[in-house]
């Protein structure tokens, strides 16, 4: 797929661009190099290769996640947060209406 300079004209509208001449016509090369490599990647052959789950699985053996547990570390404080709030109701707070 390569696109056209009106379509890159079509594009610069469609985003509220102002683009001369010359910004158009470097703006479609480049575009124009990302679908290239787009093309070349959907090119490559991935029959019988495994998604990795993490980038540096391929090169390293059981890599720790370094993710930390899910835990919580702060004590439940909630009535004294909302013991200052104009109003609340049932561990909410309860704010005016604003859209009709």
């Amino acid at each position: 797929m390569s696109l056209t300079i009106s379509d890159v004209t079509r594009i610069a509208k469609l985003a509220q661009l102002e683009m001369s001449e010359q910004q158009t016509a470097t703006a479609l090369d480049q575009l124009n190099g990302i679908f290239a490599l787009a093309e070349q990647m959907q090119a490559v052959d991935t029959d019988g290769v495994a998604p990795l789950s993490h980038p540096l699985a391929a090169h390293m053996n059981n890599i720790a996640l370094r993710l930390r547990e899910d835990v919580a570390t702060e004590a439940n404080r909630r009535d004294d947060y909302q013991a200052v709030a104009p109003k609340t109701q049932d561990g909410l707070y309860l704010v005016p209406k604003v859209i009709e």
